[in-house]
């Protein structure tokens, strides 16, 4: 027979109550009796209704994360950092994307409204506006956009920009060009700022643009042909699908034109050449987010919202090397 809350209290020595509190509220129980009862529960393979505990705490033990493509890696990490780190407080997560269709992110944050305790939404296409509104029904942490009121995590892809374009201007490239992100992305918004921040630097800007290879390939043409020897791209995908194009063009990277993308994702490790990138802490991010997410949540009516701004850092890889005017040719 499967073990009940009763053999958990009797192993581990405490009133079912405590064990009650142990899964429903555990920062309410101290550490070495939550240690213990936990240890009791494990032993014994006990795992707590969830949908009792529900109608007794008034918690689902759910949150909601809804990302704007699962299909990127980048998504992939932000997921697996979030779902573990939610697991370790006891709680589960629902993912679910959004395919960067601002109304179906609308639809799906009312309707995981009704079943989680929580919304993480990562990346948000939808406006201020209308996010503002919908939390209204269920707390929410954005990450990915800054917005006053709203508990964000933020990954200071501004600054990697300036790195970036910092390191393309020490390798002696002064027309560069930016291919921005989706429209209605605060990070695309960022990097776009950021890069027109850099002095002595003329910057030639291509968006909105679709935030996968694709949408990198897309460009490739555009790029031969405009006067620029250095690239920096919204995302590894963009920056993977433009050296491909630019390859199948007769267009050298990096000997003709320098090119750096932004997440680090492995397929810009593995690529050749071998993608210069700027790194976001995804994992980290995932983290951090749930972790405001349940501050949230515990604090009710009285919840503070919080900010949290993870660094970035460039990784110097082959795709980015010193301008050689004399090579660079039209296609």
């Amino acid at each position: 027979m499967a073990a009940t809350i009763r053999d958990v209290a009797q192993m581990s020595g405490v009133h079912v109550s405590t064990v009650s509190r142990t899964f429903s509220a555990p920062h309410l129980v101290n550490t070495e009796t939550r240690n213990r009862v936990l240890a009791a529960a494990e032993d014994l393979g006990y795992r707590p209704n969830r949908a009792a505990r529900a109608l007794t705490t008034g918690r689902t033990h759910n949150l909601g994360l809804i990302v704007a493509d699962i299909a990127n890696p980048f998504f992939s990490h932000l997921i697996k950092g979030a779902q573990a780190h939610a697991r370790t407080r006891d709680y589960h997560v629902f993912v679910a994307d959004t395919d960067e269709d601002p109304q179906v992110e609308e639809e799906l944050i009312q309707t995981l409204a009704k079943q989680v305790d929580g919304v993480l939404l990562c990346s948000p296409r939808l406006s201020n506006r209308v996010i503002e509104k919908l939390r209204e029904d269920v707390p929410f942490v954005v990450v990915n956009r800054r917005m006053k009121g709203m508990s964000n995590v933020l990954m200071d892809v501004g600054s990697g920009a300036r790195e970036a374009i910092a390191h393309l201007v020490s390798l002696g490239h002064s027309r560069i060009a930016l291919l921005a992100g989706p429209a209605g992305s605060w990070t695309s918004k960022e990097i776009t700022d950021a890069a027109r921040s850099v002095p002595g630097i003329d910057l030639t800007v291509f968006g909105p643009n679709s935030p996968t290879e694709h949408g990198g390939l897309a460009l490739a043409e555009a790029v031969a042909s405009a006067d620029v020897t250095g690239v920096l791209a919204y995302n590894d995908l963009m920056a993977i699908g433009l050296v491909e194009g630019l390859t199948s063009l007769g267009v050298d990277v990096p000997t003709q034109v320098s090119v750096v993308g932004i997440d680090d994702i492995v397929a810009g490790r593995v690529s050749r050449p071998k993608l210069t990138t700027v790194a976001m802490p995804a994992e980290a991010a995932g983290r951090t987010a749930v972790d405001l997410l349940l501050q949230l949540v515990g604090a009710g009516e009285t919840a503070t919202p919080a900010l949290a701004t993870l660094a970035t850092n460039l990784i110097i890889r082959d795709s980015t090397g010193p301008v050689r005017h004399e090579l660079r040719t039209d296609p």
